[in-house]
């Protein structure tokens, strides 16, 4: 009898699932056809499989095969993941740990921040890097995350409730052995924070390998170029977009992210889990 009422429930979360997977689907269906088939046919299966899609995708910007933009994307993302993984964890063992004048302030602007949404500060980082003479680069997106500026608000916030979990006595158990701050820090918080860190490492990498904006503010060199830019370069306004060699990069192109979530999904969901619980 339980299994009977929960049938209900199952097709309905199949049928939602099914829904927010689908423009997945069509888009990797969407890359095996021609360009009148894809949005002359409601059919979601293609009549026949042009796998010439992919090799014509890969090799449409003249003179720069698409490994160049996806290690370039790779580079960039996985910079700005470990520099996101040094500030915040940093930042959030001194807010949770350690006292210092006007925590409380700090840590009330640190919140704020959070409500701010990131394109008021655009013109203002645009202007100052220009200064350093960063444009062109990917410094003015990597350095801000190794000082914790790259979603570090939430980041922090996030870390800051997974290590009021830790039982305070580790901390006075430490002391009393010798070791101080840095050294309790490294050994025991680092190994206890894995849950939490695994959950930011997914988040930060997710971010930027899809951000598009400050890609396109600050590179401008096409052999700079990470994935997104160069997706935007297959759209032509005289109305000649190749639309199946589009859709066959850009599927490949959230195969990385599709992939790191479901192998860290353990991990991932652990970490959102466990956040907050007092041990």
């Amino acid at each position: 009898m339980t299994r009977w009422t929960a049938l209900p429930k199952h097709i309905a979360l199949s049928a939602f699932g099914f829904i927010m997977i689908y423009p997945v689907l069509w888009l990797f269906f969407g890359s095996f056809k021609k360009n009148d088939e894809i949005f002359g046919n409601a059919s979601l299966l293609p009549s026949t499989l042009h796998w010439s899609n992919y090799y014509d995708g890969w090799f449409a910007i003249n003179e720069l095969p698409f490994h160049i933009f996806f290690g370039n994307s790779f580079l960039l993302s996985i910079a700005i993941l470990l520099g996101s993984l040094f500030s915040c964890s940093l930042a959030a063992y001194g807010f949770a740990r350690i006292n210092f004048p006007l925590k409380g302030v700090w840590f009330a602007v640190l919140m704020v921040t959070i409500m701010f949404p990131k394109q008021i500060i655009i013109i203002p980082q645009f202007l100052m890097f220009a200064e350093l003479d960063w444009l062109n680069s990917y410094l003015p997106m990597i350095v801000p995350a190794w000082l914790g500026e790259f979603n570090g608000a939430f980041f922090i916030f996030l870390l800051i409730q997974f290590i009021r979990g830790i039982p305070l006595e580790l901390d006075e158990a430490a002391v009393v052995d010798g070791a101080g701050k840095v050294r309790f820090f490294l050994l025991i918080m680092l190994p206890l924070l894995k849950p939490a860190l695994f959950t930011i490492s997914i988040f930060a990498f997710m971010w930027s390998w899809d951000d598009f904006l400050s890609h396109l503010l600050y590179i401008n060199s096409v052999e700079l170029y990470p994935v997104t830019l160069a997706l935007n370069m297959f759209l032509d306004n005289t109305g000649k977009t190749n639309w199946g060699a589009m859709f066959s990069v850009s599927f490949l192109s959230i195969v990385p992210l599709l992939l790191i979530f479901f192998f860290a999904q353990k991990h991932f969901v652990e970490g959102i889990s466990t956040t907050g619980l007092k041990g």
